[in-house]
């Protein structure tokens, strides 16, 4: 059975999600609200988004709240609203978000450092279920707006369709059976669009329930997941990492990683020492999910899902999907050009070979940055490393520089094992032992942090 749904289909689900919850007094957060009281917010929201001074004007969504999200997210669907989900709560970043688009209210759960003059609106939940009026619903209508941030300081704006969002929650709950049963417990902020995902719209459209926390330290991870029992597990390669030697849950039945390449000893510790498969998706803000791998399973390579197309030219991904942003730039056929350099395995995967961009040239040589990271890996003593190139106090070339963590780590040795594996313009001219390598709320590494570290005496 097809776990996709064509957009007439779509359109239909969509009508049917507004028209109400299928298990009203069931939790959509653990100890928290309701599926009713979510669907009594989303119905108190729409009638906000509605007053005729927001017309055709876009709402920030600065929000963590999962309940709060999903009520947003369905009074947008059914008024034809815009969300604006900032990359960060700063206030430079709302400032700025709000120079780009021109929002004047907001949807908040705490107070924010918002741009003067915004209007703040946290609609409280009542008791009684009230329907959500909506006219026509489209799986093409605009939804949501993603910032993301970049490392030279100015944002990147994706669009995301009704269909794109919900399509891929849809497609994800019908294909690993999610449902009521479960309960998710995500290390992801919900604002990242893997969080979002996974802790508001798969729970909202399968009626499943999700944790409130958004837990990130290994034994804060270890302590809700077992406490609460949860069944299904998502994170990122960093987390997975430090939870290395600790049990989580006997109650989880899958557990999915995203947002960056899962290393393959992480992957195995995991599910040996908890006994339950890791689904590793992969994708990006602006495509969606593209691929799965379940090593447990026997799967080496990457497959790409069901509604997803794809083709390969010269080591890179050409892909189109329906979960794609329409504002991703396409071929003549359509085909999105992804950043990844990639091999066809057999005609149904393919393995990931690092960014196309993790390219940098030092001494007018071109430099792999993947494959300097890799070496490092598999030195003695590194359990995580992260390596970027540094810009010369000169300004006229690059040099390759890095961060590793680990406690038993000999530098002298270390350099000598780089030595023998590396070619002299791909050595690290400087390399410094952490405690910790600094991340975002999304669970990746955090690049200016990491410049900073390395660029301190």
């Amino acid at each position: 059975m097809s776990s996709s749904l064509s957009v007439g289909a779509l359109d239909a689900a969509l009508a049917e999600l507004l028209q109400g919850p299928h298990y009203p007094q069931h939790e959509f957060v653990a100890r928290g609200m309701t599926f009713a009281e979510v669907y009594t917010l989303a119905s108190r929201l729409s009638t906000l988004f509605a007053r005729p001074q927001y017309a055709g004007v876009p709402f920030c969504l600065a929000a963590e709240d999962k309940s709060l999200i999903a009520a947003a997210l369905l009074a947008a669907l059914a008024t034809g609203s815009v969300l604006l989900l900032p990359h960060s709560f700063s206030g430079r970043a709302l400032q700025q978000m709000q120079d780009l688009t021109g929002f004047k209210a907001a949807i908040v759960d705490v107070a924010r450092d918002l741009p003067q003059g915004t209007e703040c609106i946290a609609a409280a939940s009542g008791e009684e279920l009230t329907p959500l009026s909506f006219a026509k619903v489209s799986a093409q209508t605009e939804l949501l707006r993603l910032f993301t941030g970049g490392s030279t300081g100015a944002p990147k704006i994706w669009s995301k369709t009704a269909g794109n969002i919900f399509g891929e929650a849809f497609f994800m709950a019908r294909r690993y059976t999610i449902g009521p049963q479960d309960l998710i417990a995500a290390t992801i902020s919900p604002y990242h669009i893997y969080g979002l995902l996974f802790s508001v719209m798969i729970p909202l459209v399968a009626s499943a329930r999700v944790l409130a926390e958004t837990p990130c330290f290994p034994a804060e991870i270890v302590t809700i997941v077992q406490q609460e029992a949860a069944t299904i597990f998502a994170s990122v390669p960093a987390h997975y990492r430090v939870l290395r030697g600790r049990e989580t849950s006997t109650a989880l039945r899958l557990a999915f990683s995203s947002a960056g390449m899962l290393e393959q000893a992480d992957n195995a510790e995991f599910c040996a020492r908890n006994e339950v498969p890791v689904v590793e998706v992969y994708g990006s803000t602006e495509t969606g999910g593209l691929a799965t791998r379940n090593r447990k399973d026997g799967e080496e390579y990457f497959t790409p899902i069901e509604p997803v197309e794809w083709k390969i030219r010269e080591e890179r991904l050409y892909v189109r999907s329906p979960f794609l942003s329409p504002d991703v730039p396409g071929n003549q056929e359509g085909y999105f050009l992804s950043g990844d350099r990639v091999n066809a395995q057999g005609e149904s995967s393919f393995s990931l070979h690092g960014r196309a961009d993790a390219i940098t040239k030092v001494g007018g040589e071109r430099v792999d940055l993947d494959e300097i990271r890799d070496v490092l890996q598999n030195q003695p003593g590194v359990e995580e490393c992260v390596v970027v190139p540094l810009v010369d106090p000169g300004g006229r070339q690059n040099r390759i520089a890095a961060l590793v963590r680990g406690q038993e780590i000999d530098l002298g040795l270390l350099k000598k094992g780089l030595a023998a594996s590396l070619e002299p313009l791909a050595l690290p001219r400087l390399i410094k032992n952490v405690p910790h390598i600094p991340l975002t709320k999304s669970g990746k590494y955090d690049r200016d942090a990491i410049i900073s570290l390395l660029s301190s005496p």
